[in-house]
């Protein structure tokens, strides 16, 4: 095995999610030396520390300002990703320019991502993210049957340290009336919609989440064109789609720390983060009593990770615990 094949497959186990929790070189060469095959230099070492922290698809990320290393976060979903610079750009990704502009604007995307993500938390939502569906490999039709991410909303439970406990009464009752023990909302994202796009994004919205309870759209900006405004909010209507926006400009995004630190925050600094989010509620969505059964077995031959899905609900009823899909795998 190559050094860089050994480096991938240790450092992914090795670092610590969180920024600031990250392990100087020293002492990550240290660790890898524990376990690793071969005699290498340290030298050669911190070349491939450094190389492979500037490669996206390596487990290794450098923190921005200071020393140390941590495990770089899931990669935004290529196809998902490049669609969502599209609709920024109202269709002309080639003005994004160079690659460090593209990266930039990648970055702002993870950002709000994360913040999502941390949203939903703060609302007793848990979620699933689809990647694999919205890889680089994958159809480009999958951007109109897979949202970014689904909510899961259990309603009823009891939370601790290990995440939910479910309330088996609950369960029951909801089990004697024909209603599922969950609700499912699948929501679609972008940093900003325009007259150019938002057609298209209400339209992706709605059929990504024919399988789901409710479809919705998250805008990480404002829409400040009055007519654009109304445009949305009458087709959203129709469609039964709920539009929401962050309040957050790019340069808010820029001014937020990196996805990894949103993603580990703490308490208190969730509560800064979300106290800088001004939501506002386009549209309200039109919730379906029960998840499209048709829609949703069509999916589960399409990608695995429907399948992935599914197994996380079913076992989180099956244990009455329900905790979050990373700690769950």
């Amino acid at each position: 095995m190559s050094l860089r094949s050994q480096l991938s497959e240790l450092l992914a186990e090795i670092l610590p999610s969180n920024p600031r929790e990250s392990i100087k070189g020293t002492e990550l060469i240290r660790l890898l030396r524990l376990r690793m095959n071969g005699d290498y230099s340290d030298a050669s070492l911190r070349y491939h520390f450094s190389v492979m922290s500037c490669d996206p698809s390596s487990p290794i990320a450098k923190v921005e300002k200071g020393q140390g290393y941590y495990k770089r976060g899931a990669a935004m979903p290529a196809l998902s990703g490049a669609q969502e610079l599209v609709a920024m750009q109202q269709g002309r990704l080639d003005e994004l320019g160079d690659n460090a502009s593209v990266n930039h604007a990648m970055l702002r995307l993870g950002k709000f991502r994360a913040i999502v993500q941390k949203y939903a938390e703060t609302r007793s939502n848990f979620t699933f993210e689809f990647r694999e569906s919205l890889s680089t490999g994958a159809p480009l039709g999958n951007l109109w049957k897979f949202p970014e991410m689904v909510l899961i909303d259990w309603e009823h439970g009891e939370f601790d340290e290990n995440g939910l406990e479910l309330d088996p009464a609950h369960l029951a009752l909801k089990q004697t009336l024909g209603l599922p023990p969950y609700r499912l909302s699948s929501v679609r994202m972008r940093v900003e919609t325009s007259h150019d796009s938002f057609r298209e994004d209400l339209f992706q919205t709605m059929s990504a989440s024919l399988w789901a309870n409710e479809g919705e759209l998250y805008l990480a900006g404002s829409i400040q064109d009055e007519s654009l405004g109304d445009q949305v909010r009458a087709l959203a209507s129709q469609l039964g789609i709920g539009v929401v926006s962050f309040g957050l400009s790019p340069n808010d995004l820029d001014d937020l720390p990196h996805p990894a630190q949103i993603e580990n925050a703490m308490d208190r600094e969730t509560e800064a983060l979300m106290g800088r989010l001004r939501i506002e509620k386009i549209s309200s969505p039109k919730p379906r009593t029960h998840c499209g059964w048709e829609s949703l077995q069509a999916l589960r031959h399409d990608h695995p990770e429907m399948n992935q899905l599914l197994a996380w609900l079913g076992g989180s009823l099956e244990h009455g615990k329900v905790k979050p899909f990373r700690s769950a795998r």
